[in-house]
């Protein structure tokens, strides 16, 4: 699914400005409402995960409506089909979600967990440069057609919809497990004060990283050619895909709030080098720092997560996150878009930047009230360590 959505993804941005002459601050509403909407679904689908003790069947339904999704994008004609087509698309997305996560927590054994959803990023990703790559092939071979490359994504993303039908098999529900309607009152408060913090430092690391696609309007403003500007996200996933999996076995063992601390660092330095820089090799290294910064810390959070939630809350706690990622997502593209809009692209990286250092100075904050804390030990208390 990662090669059929950023296929697409990789070349939209350029797209949407060039062909159909939007603004940056459209391109910023479209990329906030498309991934907001789909971590702000994922709250219903986790719970209903949860209250139907089934993962599968609703990971399979949002696979399904994001693969029939992809032809849209090859005959939208405005940005506000555009729209449509992203919304569609980021609705599955958010139905799979938090089903699909609480499954690997589910499968995972705890001590592993760490390595496991980091494991999951890293093949998410291969998916995410191999698109990009995909893309550039079809630019260079049907000489710069959008609407061709949007066309062939429709491919692969039908195949990942078989994939997950016919192999990918779910744990079995205990016999006699009582139904929980996770979304009472009362379930949401077994929720503890860890979780909480994971969701809110979430949140905060959202509005610090706005869309990827300002990431590819900014190398190619600086003047990339429309068929390699997927190089972009090629790059970016690239060190994503090497380094997500070595720092989610490494969070298995290290305290969680350095890492975190070391992927806010690692995000600073994306930012200030794609706001000062205007040669497109120079800001390729911003992309590079930008996809360093992913490893460290996406699959992290959701094993941080996973650990400091119940078992059987454990989709509705992977929704909620979602929820508040979401509208944190929706708030930085949208500032992101009118700041560069306004004052230039170099402003809205360097924004970007200073609320990173806003968190950074949170979790140092926490961190100093709490010197106990070790790394996580897979223990299913509740709590993240």
């Amino acid at each position: 699914m990662d090669i059929s959505s950023e296929s697409i993804h990789s070349l939209l941005p350029v797209f949407m400005v060039s062909v159909l002459g939007a603004s940056a601050l459209t391109v910023g509403l479209v990329e906030g409402v498309a991934e907001a909407t789909a971590l702000i679904v994922k709250v219903f689908s986790g719970a209903l995960s949860d209250y139907l003790g089934r993962r599968k069947v609703l990971a399979v339904i949002g696979y399904g409506l994001g693969a029939f999704s992809k032809p849209l994008f090859a005959i939208a004609a405005s940005p506000a089909m555009v729209l449509g087509a992203r919304f569609l698309d980021r609705v599955g997305k958010g139905i799979r979600g938090a089903p699909r996560d609480a499954l690997v927590a589910d499968l995972a054994p705890p001590a592993m967990r760490g390595a496991a959803f980091g494991l999951r990023q890293s093949l998410d990703s291969v998916g995410a440069f191999a698109g990009p790559l995909l893309a550039i092939g079809l630019m260079l071979y049907a000489s710069n057609d959008f609407r061709a490359v949007f066309r062939v994504a429709v491919i692969p993303g039908l195949l990942s919809v078989g994939l997950l039908l016919f192999g990918v098999r779910e744990p079995v529900r205990p016999a006699g497990a009582a139904r929980v309607n996770p979304v009472r009152w009362r379930e949401i408060r077994r929720l503890s004060s860890a979780y909480w913090w994971v969701a809110a430092a979430g949140a905060v690391f959202t509005f610090a990283r706005f869309s990827e696609a300002f990431l590819v309007l900014r190398v190619q403003q600086a003047g990339l050619p429309f068929a390699w500007v997927p190089l972009v996200l090629v790059a970016m996933n690239a060190v994503y895909a090497l380094t997500a999996y070595p720092f989610g076995r490494l969070s298995d063992t290290v305290s969680s709030t350095r890492l975190l601390a070391l992927g806010l660092v690692a995000l600073i330095a994306a930012d200030i080098v794609l706001g000062a820089a205007a040669a497109p090799g120079v800001l390729f290294l911003g992309v590079l720092l930008w996809g360093l910064h992913m490893g460290i810390t996406q699959g992290l959070l959701a094993a941080m997560v996973a650990d400091s939630a119940p078992q059987e809350l454990r989709g509705t706690a992977f929704g909620l996150f979602g929820l508040l990622c979401g509208l944190a997502t929706l708030g930085a593209s949208l500032l992101a878009g009118l700041l560069w809009d306004r004052h230039g692209a170099p402003l809205a990286f360097y924004a970007g930047a200073l609320f990173c250092l806003i968190a950074l100075v949170a979790i140092a904050a926490r961190s100093h009230d709490r010197p106990q804390e070790a790394c996580r030990t897979g223990t299913e208390n509740g709590e993240v360590r």
